[in-house]
């Protein structure tokens, strides 16, 4: 009697065990909240592998706190938000190139962030095949904020408020450089641009004046083929006839492939914004977006790799440049820059 007893105490104590633990299990599960990548209308499906790194509400609030975070560099002054600021639709603010540590310059003008999740490659020469490989780069890189990431993993561990919020997005205490990877990634993935006023006039709500339907036309005829609606790029690498600038001998996409062919070609930026993301050019050269027509209409440099399309400049009007400047001012989102979950 007395070990029957003792055999039902213990099979109790087991399925209560269970029980317990798969209630844990649920609540861990239960407290991840998904977020849906919701695709805009007339954008195409992204590229990015969400299956690897399922976006959540948890993941999202640790990525962004990481990316405002000035400890992620060596002497706690340069978050990633240092050379992508929110009120330039992530990129540095009326700068040609960033500054990092130790008043550094880096080498090019930093991309605005947004609409990632359709980029295949990053950087402006195609050189990051993925977003975790731009963090350790620029983590590490002395010119910019110059760390490590073992000395960043140290910090991570150390802080009672990382601890918490690991935990809450991944459902254990282990702190990891590829968790940290995935966090930022969920944050930069949600940075979606898709509410201009160009968004506005293709889904019916709003109008273009009469200007901006002249520049439109001006814009599908002599910028499109590269500019690419409705991310505005190809996400292909063009050499635009910029001429080499000697104190840098930055030689874009050929420092990635070491082809001759690829001499000075850069990948196409995204109009978007382009109105909040002054400077212009992949060395932020250019301050204004009309001195970036003026280049296309005068000052195109000829070379073997210069882009076909651009033999003999871009020929404008006066007219027709101011209509396309002020269609270009439509692609301005007020919204994703004054997203309050975007901020700090």
């Amino acid at each position: 009697m007395r070990v029957h007893l003792t055999r039902y105490f213990l099979v109790l104590i087991f399925f209560v065990g269970v029980v317990l633990i798969a209630s844990c299990l649920h609540d861990r599960i239960a407290s991840t909240i998904p977020i849906k990548f919701i695709i805009p209308q007339g954008f195409p499906s992204p590229t990015y592998s969400f299956n690897s790194n399922p976006l959540t509400e948890q993941g999202f609030l640790l990525g962004r706190k990481l990316f405002y975070d000035g400890r992620l560099s060596v002497d706690g002054n340069y978050p990633c938000a240092s050379c992508h600021q929110p009120v330039a639709a992530f990129t540095t603010f009326e700068h040609d190139r960033s500054h990092g540590f130790n008043n550094h310059h880096t080498l090019r003008n930093a991309p605005a962030l947004f609409n990632l999740a359709w980029n295949k490659v990053f950087n402006q020469d195609g050189s990051a095949p993925s977003l975790e490989s731009i963090y350790i780069e620029h983590i590490t890189e002395p010119t910019e904020m110059a760390s490590s990431i073992a000395g960043v993993m140290g910090m991570i561990k150390a802080d009672p408020t990382y601890n918490k919020m690991f935990l809450a997005a991944f459902g254990d205490h282990e702190i990891t450089a590829d968790r940290m990877f995935k966090a930022l990634s969920q944050f930069v993935i949600n940075l979606v641009s898709s509410n201009s006023k160009y968004d506005k006039v293709k889904s019916g709500q709003a109008v273009f004046a009469d200007e901006e339907i002249q520049g439109y036309i001006v814009f599908q005829s002599k910028c499109s083929a590269c500019h690419t609606e409705p991310l505005f790029t190809d996400f292909t690498f063009h050499n635009t006839g910029l001429p080499i600038d000697p104190t840098l001998n930055d030689y874009g996409r050929m420092r990635v492939t070491g082809n001759r062919a690829d001499s000075i070609k850069f990948r196409t930026p995204s109009l978007r914004n382009l109105e909040l993301t002054s400077n212009y050019g992949h060395d932020g050269r250019f301050t204004f977006p009309r001195d970036m027509i003026h280049h296309y209409e005068k000052n195109v440099q000829a070379g073997p790799t210069l882009d076909l399309g651009l033999s003999g400049g871009i020929p404008l009007t006066e007219t027709e440049e101011n209509n396309l400047i002020f269609f270009l001012r439509t692609l301005s989102d007020s919204s994703f820059i004054n997203n309050p979950r975007f901020k700090e």
